[in-house]
C-alpha cells in the first residue's frame, strides 16, 4: 500500500507527511540532503504493523520554508504539533542525521511522548564522546553552509551536482532510487531551498545549548537504540551512553551513511524487533558489530 501524502499545520508551519499503516506510531525523521522520501524503502514493511508518520521537516521538500526555527527545539515542537494533530499521544521516534538531535531533544523534554528512541548516523553538538571522530574537526561543509549567504550564493545553479556529491559519498551499495534521488535534487533546487537547508547548519550553535541544557537535568530513560556506519561509526553511541539508561548500539559494517537507502534490509533487520520489544531487549547496554 502507498503511503497517504498529507499537508498538516504544526506549530505554525505546514509539514508535508506521508503516512502508512495502523499500529503504534512510528515518526521517522531525515536529515540533509533528503526529504521525508529517505524512508521510501522502509515504510512498506514498517507500515505492516505500525503507523508510520514520515514529514518533510520544516523548510524542506513539501513543508514550509520558515524564515527562521530550524534550531532542534523549534523542530522538535513541530513533531509534538504534528503528533497533537494525527492525535497520537506518543511514538517511536527514528532519526538520522540532522533529524537526530530534534528526536534526542524532543525525547527528554517530552518522555511521556517518545516511547522508544533510534538515532543513526548523526552528531550531538557538543556532548562529549565523539572526540575522534572530531579529532581532525567538523566535516568542511558544516563550516561552508554556516555562513550566511556563502553557500547559497556559490551553489545557485549547481545544486543538483552538489547534492548528488552528497548521495553518492552517502551510498555505497545500491544507491538511490531514481524517482528518490528526482525528489532530492528538486527540494535542494532554488535559493529558497538553500536558504532553508543551511539555516540548520548555521542554528547548530543554539542547538547545541539546547541538547548540553537538557542533558544537564534530565536523562534519556526510554529504551534507545543508536546505528552507525561510515562515516559516525560509534561516535553517536559514545556521546549518548553517560546519558541514557537504556542503550543498545550497532554499527553496520560496509555501508553507507544514507542508511535507509544504502542498506535498507540490514536497517529492518534492526528496528523491526526493536520496535515490536515489549520489554527491554538483553543486549540493551552492549554494543553489537553487524
Amino acid at each position: 500500500m502507498s503511503p497517504e501524502l498529507r499537508r498538516i499545520a504544526a506549530n505554525g508551519v505546514h509539514l508535508t507527511v506521508a503516512t502508512a499503516g495502523t499500529g503504534p506510531a512510528v515518526v521517522l525523521l531525515h536529515g540533509f540532503p533528503h526529504t521525508g522520501r529517505l524512508w521510501s524503502e522502509v515504510i512498506g514493511p514498517l507500515s505492516a504493523h505500525h503507523r508510520v508518520i514520515a514529514p518533510d521537516l520544516r523548510g524542506f521538500g513539501g513543508s514550509t520554508r520558515a524564515p527562521d526555527g530550524y534550531d532542534a527545539g523549534t523542530l522538535a515542537d513541530d513533531i509534538t504539533g504534528l503528533l497533537d494533530a494525527l492525535g497520537e499521544p506518543s511514538a517511536t521516534v527514528v532519526a538520522i542525521d540532522a533529524g537526530t538531535p530534534v528526536a534526542v531533544l524532543l525525547a527528554p523534554r517530552h518522555p511521556d511522548r517518545v516511547r522508544r528512541l533510534v538515532v543513526v548516523e548523526a552528531l550531538l553538538g557538543s556532548l562529549p564522546g565523539a572526540e575522534d571522530f572530531l579529532a581532525a574537526g567538523p566535516p568542511w561543509w558544516f563550516g561552508f553552509h554556516a555562513v550566511p549567504g556563502l553557500a547559497k550564493t556559490v551553489l545557485l545553479g549547481l545544486e543538483a551536482r552538489y547534492v548528488d556529491w552528497f548521495l553518492k559519498a552517502g551510498t555505497r551499495g545500491q544507491g538511490v532510487p531514481p524517482d528518490v534521488h528526482a525528489a532530492f535534487l528538486d527540494a535542494y533546487t532554488g535559493p529558497d531551498a538553500l536558504r532553508c537547508a543551511f539555516s540548520y547548519y548555521r542554528a547548530l550553535p543554539t542547538t547545541a545549548r539546547q541538547l548540553d541544557d537538557a542533558v544537564a537535568t534530565s536523562r534519556l530513560t526510554m529504551p534507545t537504540l543508536a546505528i552507525g556506519s561510515h562515516p559516525v561509526g560509534t561516535a553517536l553511541e559514545q556521546q549518548l551512553r553517560p546519558i541514557t539508561d537504556d542503550l543498545t548500539g550497532h554499527v553496520i559494517p560496509d555501508c553507507g551513511h544514507i542508511i535507509p537507502l544504502d542498506r535498507p534490509r540490514d536497517l529492518l533487520r534492526l528496528l523491526t524487533p526493536f520496535l515490536t520489544a515489549e520489554a527491554t531487549p538483553p543486549s540493551a547496554g552492549v554494543r553489537v558489530q553487524g
